[in-house]
């Protein structure tokens, strides 16, 4: 396979590239634009459906944020479509993959031929575009939400069940807490809050999405958090700490942002961001010069 624009660089496999992904220079202002869509599901023969649409991010966005089910059953020849889909995408590319891409059971071959095209997954490391700002993400899982989210009490089978949600929420604050931007910005495939499940039947929202979620979202500020899976839901709403949820499953894009193929948030780097480095005790972070090197990559 040919090598694409956005494929990071360096040797493969290194430690620093493993923690901090591929960094790339601001463009002109004072903001990043951020494009962000979940649940196309290309099937085998939906080549050239979605190509030209992607291809207007470059004009439109710094950054492409996919959340999750990008294929129909997670099967390499769907998977083989989606690259071809975003060839003519030169911004950086970031992905979770979400419930239909795990159900063949390839979930390896689907990262490695999503990686061989330079699409990050921030579900094995977080992202920094630029000294700004950085990227945190993963699948997340199920579980509910409110008083009526599962807890683990009773059979091995739930708390091996509500183990994968915490697990899901453990994984993200720790990728969170690798970021050394000032700005943050989240991306999963499940829901972290109720408000962008409503709109779906009641009785699946604990399969949408859980707000154990929630917890590193808003401990770590983040600046805003997109996720899929909800087609009928919300497409926007808030956290307890107030965090703009965007809800962006490929139907909503095009029915509540009236866009066709991805929803565009612009994100405004606070002019104090350039010196402002977020650190916590114990937490290991970037070196000056591990942070030009990789600016250079």
């Amino acid at each position: 396979m040919t090598d694409h624009p956005n494929t990071a660089e360096g040797e493969p496999g290194t430690e620093k590239e493993a923690r901090f992904g591929r960094r790339r220079e601001d463009r002109a202002g004072r903001s990043v634009r951020v494009a962000a869509v979940g649940d196309f599901h290309c099937g085998e023969k939906d080549g050239g459906l979605y190509r030209e649409l992607f291809a207007r991010v470059n004009d439109e966005a710094d950054i492409l944020l996919l959340a999750g089910d990008l294929t129909r059953r997670g099967i390499p020849a769907e998977v083989e479509v989606v690259v071809k889909e975003l060839s003519d995408v030169r911004v950086p590319i970031l992905a979770v993959l979400g419930n239909h891409d795990h159900e063949s059971g390839n979930v390896d071959k689907v990262n490695s031929i999503l990686r061989a095209r330079g699409v990050h997954l921030l579900d094995e490391s977080p992202f920094e575009l630029n000294e700004h700002v950085g990227f945190a993400g993963v699948k997340g899982f199920m579980g509910g939400f409110g008083r009526y989210t599962l807890t683990a009490f009773g059979e091995q089978e739930t708390k091996d069940f509500v183990g994968t949600s915490l697990d899901e929420a453990q994984k993200l604050e720790y990728a969170l807490r690798r970021l050394s931007t000032p700005v943050r910005v989240v991306l999963l495939h499940y829901a972290p809050i109720m408000d962008t499940v409503m709109g779906e039947p009641e009785q699946i929202f604990p399969f949408l999405g859980n707000d154990r979620l929630v917890e590193p979202i808003d401990r770590f500020k983040a600046a805003v958090a997109f996720h899929g899976h909800a087609h009928h839901g919300t497409f926007s709403g808030k956290t307890p700490g107030g965090v703009p949820v965007f809800n962006v499953s490929l139907v909503r894009v095009r029915e509540d942002a009236k866009h066709d193929m991805f929803y565009v948030h612009e994100i405004p780097i606070p002019a104090e961001s350039e010196t402002e480095r977020v650190s916590e005790p114990g937490v290991e972070q970037p070196t000056e010069q591990e942070r030009t090197a990789a600016g250079s990559a």
